[in-house]
């Protein structure tokens, strides 16, 4: 199967509906772009495509539709092997153009070598591509707010500025989560407006909407928004 036959299937996979759907969600990736293959037909493909088929498609960048970016993300993310899946993660990452395919890139391998993950963390969060920064704060959220986290992986994502709203938005999701899960530890950092003041207050509105978060902590929060 070669690139062309992907796209063919994933033409034949594809729902108009769903299509439509998702261009509202990503407003920035025009209509045509959008073939409409719902996730989790899309994740079954990455799952069965051959060796050789997998490897001759993630070669071929720019992809010309968000469907195949989005099988791309899939593919490298089903790879066991951590330093292929450093290098298949930095060749796509510069191709990324939405916050869809950003957020589905979740590698497996990277789980379970955290250490060797945050040299590359504190690369791409000093990038200036928009998705690419996003990414990393990304990766911090989901791998390192549990027993490997530490005061300066906040701290570095404290200190991310940016006029991109996805990833203000990111910033403002990972101290929302972080406030439910170490709220003791990052508490200061919201007390002392160590962040942009949009991101600021988009994180306690995010937290004010969780259940993760107690009443007496929702109002204390509430009591820290930046007011004009």
């Amino acid at each position: 199967m070669n690139k062309g036959e992907i796209t063919n299937e994933l033409f034949q996979l594809r729902d108009e509906s769903y299509a439509y759907f998702q261009a509202k969600l990503i407003p920035n990736i025009p209509r045509e772009k959008i073939i409409g293959v719902r996730t989790p037909i899309i994740k079954s493909l990455a799952k069965k495509i051959s060796d050789e088929a997998r490897d001759a498609f993630i070669k071929e960048l720019p992809h010309d539709y968000f469907d195949e970016d989005q099988l791309h993300a899939f593919i490298i993310s089903l790879d066991k092997d951590f330093d292929k899946c450093i290098f298949e993660v930095e060749t796509f990452l510069p191709y990324i153009n939405n916050w869809a395919t950003c957020d589905q890139l979740s590698p497996v391998a990277f789980k379970k070598n955290p250490e060797r993950l945050l040299p590359y963390i504190k690369k791409w969060i000093a990038s200036e591509k928009t998705y690419t920064v996003r990414f990393a704060i990304g990766l911090l959220l989901q791998h390192f707010l549990g027993d490997n986290f530490c005061v300066e992986y906040a701290e570095t994502v404290a200190s991310v500025r940016s006029d991109e709203y996805y990833v203000k938005m990111m910033v403002a999701w990972y101290f929302a989560t972080a406030l439910a899960k170490r709220y003791d530890d990052v508490l200061p950092f919201i007390e002392n407006n160590a962040l942009d003041r949009w991101a600021h207050n988009k994180a306690i509105q995010k937290s004010v909407e969780s259940y993760r978060i107690k009443s007496e902590q929702k109002e204390y929060l509430k009591s820290l928004k930046i007011r004009d």
